[in-house]
């Protein structure tokens, strides 16, 4: 076991775990962030996405021992009142189904629109590829980018 500052959604913590441990379970079972989900746990379906330093991330397969300073935003920490222009623009294409997916799918689409306000819909295909939704969804979930994109 070893003692991690974190910095999360603008808050510093403090957790004792052992170094290996995915930042993923830290968030979820040490500070009780549980909006971003395990899914498949290799990195391949996107529900476990954050941002570290504001670039999109897999956190099941990203070990604690390797975040070190850098900030940590999760789908908590994107706004307080869901009320982010993605969130936002999700809500109006009525692009949650099962649900389980989007807080992944949001954490990518946002940290491609802050690289990339304007993005074609080939630039929303790469950055969401990888992205899974088990609903089949995507068709919404790129109008759902080109609003937020028209909106911020």
């Amino acid at each position: 076991m070893s003692v991690f500052n974190l910095n999360v959604n603008g808050q510093q913590h403090q957790v004792d775990v052992d170094p290996s441990t995915p930042l993923l379970w830290v968030l979820r079972d040490n500070l009780k962030l549980v909006g971003t989900k395990y899914g498949c746990g290799i990195a391949q379906c996107g529900a476990c996405t954050i941002h570290l330093d504001g670039i999109a991330m897999r956190s099941c397969q990203l070990p604690i021992s390797t975040v070190g300073n850098r900030k940590v935003t999760t789908i908590e920490g994107l706004s307080e009142n869901a009320d982010h222009p993605v969130q936002k623009a999700w809500l109006e294409h009525d692009v949650p189904q099962c649900g389980y997916c989007q807080s992944g799918q949001i954490m990518s689409a946002v940290a491609l629109l802050n690289s990339n306000p304007n993005p074609t819909d080939e630039q929303i295909d790469g950055a969401m590829d990888g992205n899974l939704c088990r609903c089949g969804t995507y068709t919404r979930i790129k109008k759902a980018i080109k609003t937020a994109a028209a909106n911020s």
